[in-house]
């Protein structure tokens, strides 16, 4: 079985991150088929935001450096990743990889970009409600330029968007609680997530200048290490075990100022945090 896992996972490092993400997705789907409690479904709703949060970050992941060797693995993955966050295959594949990556220093252009047209800058809620609003139509936009894979997500996000249309004609109330609103939520937070990682900075030439970095051990550990941002757009393709590394390779090319601090530095900084050493 270990020597299995070795061979269908592109990197072992994804072991522990895709058991949690998947037995959250069975979990869903248990609840689905033994729970009709309203109070029961609305309070793992809720419960379930922050730690579905967390997985849209595994997919952002995913997008760069896919989980499996296989093809059909990586696209049931995909499914699982849709009912959870919201987005389908190959969205982020056009939207980040395609389209942000290479456009992040050019504002008028990004596809997450961050500035009005009159050249300020949006506000968090804005900015999480048009990133998000606009996510599948400018999918479409850079499909364009890539017609296979915008194939392939048309016909993946026919398939998921079919799936939860016939859970929640069989079973409203369980397919709105267990997917449509947390597709929906997943979604509003993927984008109100990424606001912190360009916006305000007005660079248009050096990549160690255009992205703010948190080192946060606890922020990191529940991503995938995104809070190592700079290192992870100057070499996007690099696995996302592999960005802490990176970093300290190129941390002295990034200002000082371009290091934040989060909620999450009052829980390692905490007793709690002092105690299990999680202070970073």
């Amino acid at each position: 079985m270990t020597a299995d896992l070795y061979t269908v996972l592109r990197n072992t490092a994804d072991r522990v991150p895709l058991f949690f993400i998947l037995s959250l997705t069975a979990l869903d789907f248990f609840l689905y088929f033994t729970v009709e409690n309203f109070w029961v479904l609305f309070i793992y709703f809720v419960a379930m935001i922050i730690p579905k949060g967390c997985i849209c970050a595994w997919n952002h992941h995913h997008q760069h450096t896919k989980t499996f060797n296989k093809t059909p693995w990586n696209r049931l993955l995909e499914l699982a990743y849709a009912f959870h966050t919201g987005v389908t295959t190959n969205l982020w594949l056009l939207h980040h990889v395609f389209g942000h990556h290479h456009h992040y220093l050019d504002q008028s252009v990004d596809e997450s970009r961050w500035k009005r047209a009159d050249g300020s800058t949006m506000g968090e809620l804005e900015y999480t409600l048009n990133v998000a609003l606009t996510a599948y139509y400018r999918g479409y936009q850079v499909g364009k330029r890539y017609p296979k894979h915008y194939r392939t997500h048309v016909i993946y996000t026919i398939l998921a968007f079919s799936i939860v249309g016939a859970l929640t004609w069989y079973q409203p109330l369980q397919g709105m609680m267990l997917f449509v609103f947390p597709m929906m939520t997943g979604l509003l937070m993927t984008a109100w997530a990424t606001y912190d990682h360009h916006a305000g900075l007005d660079e248009t030439q050096d990549h160690f200048k255009a992205s703010y970095n948190n080192t946060n051990v606890v922020f990191n550990t529940l991503t995938g290490n995104l809070g190592y941002h700079t290192a992870h757009h100057y070499k996007q393709g690099l696995h996302w075990s592999e960005l802490p590394r990176l970093h300290d390779e190129i941390k002295h090319n990034i200002p000082e100022e371009l290091y934040f601090s989060s909620i999450w530095d009052m829980i390692t900084n905490s007793f709690v945090g002092r105690a299990f050493k999680l202070s970073s």
